[in-house]
């Protein structure tokens, strides 16, 4: 070693070695203080950025397997009559050859270590990355433009895409925002590679994360710490437009009253759905224990309850068919706010909302539930047990307190 190196830790649990005339000595490790230990802060920073990550991960991956089943359907028949099984190769031409070559490089390898769980993967395709597969697409896009519409939309969200994509290979920090814009991207992209409707299009799109966890949550689909964040995630419009059925329950039905002009509900109604909202009667003894809980005047939150009837009333007085719109009013204590959309589909959707003593409609936290529930729900041993997903639970509650309420004239 010259007289002006490094000397080194001898790998002998951190002493040095003799140091020799003229070298500087390296601090032990324990010399330097290092502190290996997480902080309660830490370690909640860290299963956040996995959180977002593994949510990102999933969007990703399901977006990459669809894009690369796009590409094999609409590049393979034009090459692989020529090229065989060097299709791929064929297809990326001279200006791909570098990714291509590695990727069948990582075939290779992946063969000969035995990797390749199934069969369709062992293909120079399915070793691909997203960037990659997109060009491919621009390189033969008159190939792909007579089943995509709008080019300039796909580059787009793949390219919007490239951000998580990056923090998710590098392991790096994910903030909220390029979260949701990554899902957002995702789901639009999908809908963009699919010709027709895909599956859960409506109101409330199946989100790929809740498929995988599903069966930890029943017929969870979202859950929202007030209704001012709910409607920020499903809308009133969203969530109300086109429905073929309603049927409501609740002290003053707000998320529908305040939310949804009276004019749609009329065309609702003209449409054919068939709507039954059931409010809290303004004049009943649970009312005003209910104004006490909230420190309100006696009769203040009647009046606004009785308000909201006369509007409905009013809504149904402009229907051709007044027994489509059914009103009824109920004097038990109002234990749950809830709305059910299409509850005899197999889409239906239901926000439910609990009454906290000392919380307004608007504060307490929101359940959005899917009729269809998740897997768990559809197994042959949940059937034989008899159990009931949370929807259909607030559903029979719902046809409890309408068979025992009365009409509003």
């Amino acid at each position: 070693m010259s007289s002006s190196g490094l000397e080194l830790p001898s790998g002998n649990g951190g002493e040095t070695a003799e140091a020799q005339p003229g070298a500087v000595p390296v601090p032990r490790p324990v010399e330097i203080g290092a502190d290996l230990e997480w902080s309660a802060q830490d370690w909640s920073e860290v299963r956040t950025r996995v959180e977002r990550a593994g949510r990102a991960y999933v969007w990703l991956n399901l977006v990459e397997q669809r894009l690369r089943s796009v590409v094999a359907a609409v590049l393979r028949p034009v090459y692989e009559p020529v090229h065989g099984e060097e299709w791929e190769v064929a297809a990326a031409g001279p200006t791909g050859q570098e990714w291509v070559q590695r990727a069948a490089a990582l075939r290779e390898v992946s063969r000969r270590k035995g990797h390749l769980i199934d069969p369709a993967d062992d293909t120079v395709l399915a070793f691909l990355t997203l960037p990659q597969l997109r060009e491919l697409m621009v390189q033969h896009w008159p190939c792909f433009a007579p089943y995509l519409d709008n080019r300039r939309e796909v580059e787009l969200t793949l390219d919007e895409l490239e951000v998580a994509r990056s923090a998710v290979n590098r392991n790096r920090g994910m903030s909220r925002a390029v979260l949701e814009q990554a899902e957002r991207g995702c789901a639009r992209l999908l809908r963009l590679l699919d010709s027709g409707a895909p599956p859960s299009a409506g109101r409330l799109p199946a989100d790929a994360v809740e498929h995988l966890v599903g069966d930890r949550f029943t017929d969870v689909a979202g859950v929202h710490p007030d209704r001012v964040r709910l409607q920020r995630q499903l809308p009133a419009e969203e969530l109300f437009g086109g429905a073929r059925r309603l049927d409501a329950v609740g002290i003053g039905l707000g998320l529908l009253v305040q939310n949804y002009p009276g004019r749609r509900l009329v065309r609702l109604a003209e449409s054919g759905c068939r709507m039954r909202l059931l409010f809290l009667n303004p004049a009943s003894g649970a009312m005003r224990r209910r104004e006490r809980e909230l420190g309100l005047k006696r009769g203040e939150l009647g009046r606004s309850v009785e308000t909201n009837i006369l509007h409905m009333r009013r809504v149904r007085g402009r229907v051709r068919d007044p027994q489509a719109f059914d009103i009824h009013v109920f004097d038990d204590t109002p234990r749950f706010s809830a709305y059910f959309v299409d509850a005899d589909e197999p889409d239906g959707v239901a926000v439910v909302q609990s009454y906290l003593r000392r919380s307004r409609g608007m504060e307490t936290p929101a359940l959005v539930l899917r009729r269809a529930g998740r897997e768990i729900m559809q197994r042959d041993d949940a059937a034989a047990d008899g159990e009931l997903s949370l929807y259909e639970t607030y559903r029979e509650e719902f046809e409890y307190a309408w068979e025992n309420s009365r009409p509003v004239s």
